[in-house]
């Protein structure tokens, strides 16, 4: 692979992905119904993805990681997603937290952090989101304050995916809460668990269950000033959104593979369940259906893998990733419901694997910016690589 370009030999990118192929079948299918309806962190499953250098997926060679193109990596989490979706999340928010680092910190932070991150030994997240600014990230109120070779922060995040297993996060802050406009006063630290960092209770989720979402709490939480990202304030803003990249591919290749997911589960049971003396997938409305499936879930797989293929080039991609997470997410959402209506009645058995797909589904149009959000983007960079 080259450090350069981000590049793989097919054959290496193949071989890897008939291990995860394995892997799925032989650790993760076995356990998805139990861990899924009682909402338990799947710890064996993290201690095998960890040797298998999942968290280091993206990270740099040099740095101990796989170093592997997002195309590969998007790849990878279409699989694991068709699955269980909820799995690929757990090393996605580590990875955003580690791209920001690679990205945007000085020398000594990569040197120190990244290898931790590769290994598994450090795991962690994101933490952006609180109560009052999703979306509009520019409404955060945490606050760090300079006190000598420290920072003070106090505030709360929510929806912090991995917040309780998680040991280390990407923690937005106004450094300076009166700046105008409101993205200057704004920079992102490396927060690890320490006196002053404690975590909330955990959200009973509707889906994307088994994966820890909480609050972060900060009162009077003492940092090294080392710790702030690129050892610059006011960069913050534009250092988490560069971030949302990566995190939008993920999340759309989540939703091509909650797509395919779908569609092979309505496929399989079309052709066992039978009405009026045949498969109902000879049925006219059955076949309609899936023509509709199999298309959507094309289509989804392609624009991600075109975004993918736009970032590892070092092109802008918000455009080209809003397009993928936008309609890859819609995608999930439309074929899980499809799916449920082929399945009839036993679509509403927790004994079914399809419930869960229609359950993690609409979280996917929610996530890494909402959808709402996404066609906003797409329109004015559509609109400002083409001027009249």
């Amino acid at each position: 692979m080259s450090d350069q370009g981000r590049t793989i030999d097919p054959a290496e990118e193949e071989a890897f992905l008939d291990a995860i192929d394995r892997w799925i079948e032989r650790s993760v299918k076995p356990v998805i119904l139990h861990h899924d309806h009682n909402d338990i962190w799947p710890e064996q499953l993290v201690h095998e993805m960890v040797d298998m250098g999942l968290f280091g997926a993206t990270i740099g060679q040099e740095y101990g990681g796989l170093g592997l193109p997002a195309t590969t990596y998007a790849k990878i989490v279409m699989k694991i997603s068709s699955y269980w979706m909820a799995l690929t999340g757990i090393f996605n928010s580590h990875l955003i937290m580690a791209a920001a680092v690679e990205r945007f910190g000085t020398p000594a932070q990569k040197a120190k952090w990244l290898p931790k991150f590769a290994s598994g030994e450090i795991r962690g997240g994101l933490a952006l989101t609180e109560p009052n600014a999703g979306t509009d990230l520019q409404a955060i109120r945490t606050v760090a304050r300079r006190d000598g070779d420290h920072y003070v922060i106090n505030g709360t995040k929510t929806w912090i995916s991995n917040a309780l297993n998680g040991s280390c996060f990407a923690l937005l802050v106004k450094t300076d809460p009166d700046a105008d406009p409101r993205y200057k006063g704004m920079s992102l630290f490396i927060a690890d668990k320490r006196e002053g960092f404690t975590t909330g209770k955990k959200f009973d989720k509707l889906g994307y269950k088994a994966i820890d979402s909480a609050e972060l709490i900060f009162e009077d939480y003492r940092i090294p000033a080392d710790q702030l990202i690129g050892g610059v304030e006011g960069q913050g803003f534009f250092q988490a959104t560069g971030g949302l990249e990566l995190g939008r591919i993920n999340v759309a290749a989540r939703g091509v593979g909650l797509s395919e997911g779908s569609l092979r589960l309505a496929t399989e049971y079309a052709q066992q369940r039978q009405t009026m003396g045949k498969p109902i997938s000879e049925h006219q409305a059955i076949q309609l259906k899936i023509g509709e499936m199999v298309t959507r879930a094309r289509a989804a797989r392609l624009l991600t893998l075109d975004a993918a293929i736009a970032y590892d080039k070092g092109e802008r991609c918000d455009l080209e990733a809003g397009m993928a997470k936008y309609f890859a997410s819609e995608a999930a959402v439309a074929n899980s419901q499809e799916a449920m209506r082929i399945y009839g009645g036993y679509s509403y058995s927790k004994e079914y694997d399809i419930e869960r797909f229609y359950r993690d589904s609409m979280l996917m149009c929610i996530g890494e910016g909402t959808n709402e959000m996404q066609r906003m983007i797409i329109s004015k960079q559509w609109v400002k690589r083409n001027p009249a």
